[in-house]
Formats: structure tokens, C-alpha cells, sequence
């Protein structure tokens, strides 16, 4: 259910604002997107798992909070993420 090292590295070179960037929102929000894709497709084949359903509403609460302070940081920035991500509609 966890993102492998590599998904992870590709992320981060991905999405980074500069050289060597590990922590910027931008990375954090693509990390936590990958994470709740994997863990929404779990859960189309085990409907009952209600344990790790907890953990994926934490993940989208963490995300969400990340996302609001971009946009209340930097609203351009905010906006290019979602568009790249295609997490808004």
C-alpha cells in the first residue's frame, strides 16, 4: 500500500521547485496524491477495511491542509500544482 523508494525519487525530481528540494508543499502534495491513488485502489477490491480507510482520510486531511497554505502562500503556484496533479476539476 506504501509508495516504493523509486515512485518516491521520481516524485520528488518531478515536482521539485529547486536542486536537492525534499520538503517544498509541492512534494509533499504529490507524495500524499500517490499515496491516496495507491491506497483508492485498494479499496476497490476490499471494501470492509475500515482501519486503513481511517489512514487514507488522515492522508487527505494532511493534504488538504498542505494545499491551503499554498494557495494562501502563493495562489499561482497553488494553481499550477492541481492542474498538474488533476486533482481538481
Amino acid at each position: 500500500m506504501s509508495i516504493t523508494v523509486e515512485e518516491k525519487n521520481k516524485l520528488m525530481k518531478e515536482y521539485a521547485t529547486k536542486e536537492g528540494d525534499t520538503g517544498s508543499p509541492e512534494v509533499q502534495v504529490a507524495i500524499l496524491t500517490s499515496r491516496i491513488s495507491t491506497l483508492t485502489e485498494h479499496f476497490k477490491t476490499h471494501k470492509k477495511d475500515n482501519h486503513s480507510r481511517r489512514g487514507l482520510l488522515k492522508l487527505v486531511a494532511q493534504r488538504r491542509k498542505l494545499l491551503d497554505y499554498l494557495k494562501g502562500k502563493d495562489e499561482g503556484r497553488y494553481l499550477d500544482l492541481i492542474k498538474r496533479l488533476g486533482i481538481r476539476r
